[in-house]
């Protein structure tokens, strides 16, 4: 077990590149399954996350080559579908959440998928019957070795049909677009998620031959086609790493340039920074965020206290409030972050409690930050990152610390985080990996 060694105190200074997105990387990969054709990707991250779900595709039979930094191509022409029954296939697949989204390109090209349950952040309870009564509703007919934790799906063929999501899932609606740009006929989903990356995933299936209408709503429109071909496509830089690098300058004091951050798909994350009283400039496509010694936090018209949650996008993502949270320690004012989604994500912030920030854990969803506008420093300590972005925020207030922390359980920041540390001591900060 890796573990980052953080000496505290250190105002950084200078320029940083956020890597492709992880969310849209995970899609997207998933989607070359969907044709025989090469599919080249571009700015794909290099992190445990998305280099676990190349693995697996290669071991599925999917011919890989990397033909420069963050690019590759993928061509799916010779699956082997025994290996889907295997148990290293069931075991790779409940250690990474994105095997999830194997599931509508398999049924939607070869007409059966099996996977495990997947794994990933211990946040709580992730469902995924939006996936099955989605691909239910296309055709599919659902099978659940319990013995196994084993889920099946199989369909002579997909028709097209109207459905209405129970909730706007994310990796749920990429599933089922993924199967019905193949099914016979229309499919409309209503209470689609419209992330960015969803939109991204529509985009470069429009490019294979896909006909989705809709996109950046959340109903779409989708007919079907006989089948898809190869095209080329670039993944956004990743709008956590930015809200990350904001949410690190404001609490480390720092003078920072976030370059590339694809301004126009951050969407309500620069406003909810601000919101905080963060100060920063947009400069072309970049983020310019000044040295601030205080920043305030807003309150609402009526004077009551600032809350933040996390919605459906265009609402902030909830990948986001673990970062706003810390961020929030050393403001002027109070804040309730309240995370709406995921039941364990706030557990985290007995650490930072015993750092010495003034943090009330009402429940589960909630927390109550009272900001020590910069008067008391936090200490330094040892703890352990329980998922990638808790791991993030904690990383980010050992380097507001006073001493020297570290961070065990560095993986999880890795599946999420490309190369962090050389990135951070290019722009002054003290880490080593040990």
């Amino acid at each position: 077990m890796a573990s980052f060694i953080i000496e505290g105190g250190q105002r950084l200074n200078g320029t940083i590149v956020p890597q492709g997105a992880k969310n849209e990387a995970l899609q997207i990969i998933c989607a070359t399954l969907l044709t025989s054709e090469k599919v080249t990707i571009e700015n794909v991250p290099d992190i445990l996350d998305v280099n676990n779900l190349i693995s697996l595709l290669i071991r599925m039979g999917v011919s890989v080559s990397q033909t420069g930094e963050g690019r590759f191509t993928f061509q799916a022409a010779d699956i082997n579908l025994e290996y889907l029954e295997s148990d290293e296939f069931l075991k790779s697949c409940s250690s990474l959440r994105g095997s999830v989204m194997l599931m509508g390109p398999l049924l939607a090209r070869f007409g059966k998928t099996v996977i495990a349950k997947p794994g990933g952040d211990k946040i709580g309870r992730r469902r995924l019957d939006t996936h099955f009564l989605g691909l239910q509703k296309l055709g599919a007919t659902f099978d659940l070795d319990m013995a196994r934790l084993r889920y099946s799906l199989t369909a002579d063929k997909l028709v097209g049909t109207d459905m209405l999501l129970d909730e706007a899932s994310v990796t749920g609606t990429a599933n089922i677009i993924m199967a019905a740009v193949l099914a016979e006929g229309k499919t409309t989903i209503y209470n689609a998620a419209c992330e960015p990356y969803l939109q991204q995933l529509c985009k470069m299936l429009t490019a294979m031959g896909a006909k989705i209408s809709g996109i950046a709503s959340n109903l779409l429109t989708i007919e079907g086609v006989p089948s898809l071909g190869g095209c080329s496509h670039r993944i956004l830089p990743d709008m956590i790493e930015v809200g990350s690098f904001i949410g690190m300058a404001a609490m480390t004091k720092s003078e920072l340039t976030i370059k590339d951050v694809s301004f126009n798909n951050l969407g309500i994350i620069p406003d909810s920074f601000k919101r905080l009283g963060i100060k920063f400039e947009q400069r072309g496509d970049d983020l310019y965020i000044p040295s601030q010694e205080n920043y305030e936090i807003e309150s609402f018209i009526d004077g009551s206290i600032m809350t933040i949650s996390d919605a459906p996008w265009p609402g902030l993502t909830p990948d986001l409030l673990s970062v706003m949270l810390v961020t929030a320690i050393q403001a002027k004012g109070s804040v309730l972050i309240h995370q709406k989604m995921f039941e364990s994500r706030l557990f985290f912030v007995d650490n930072l409690i015993d750092m010495g920030a003034q943090i009330i854990l009402c429940d589960p969803h909630r927390a109550v930050v009272v900001g020590h506008n910069q008067q008391h420093q936090l200490k330094a300590r040892t703890m352990s990152s329980p998922d990638i972005r808790a791991g993030i925020a904690l990383l980010i207030a050992a380097l507001s610390a006073e001493g020297t922390s570290r961070i065990d359980n560095i993986e999880q920041i890795d599946r999420g985080y490309q190369n962090l540390e050389q990135r951070l001591i290019n722009i002054g900060a003290k880490i080593t990996r040990s």
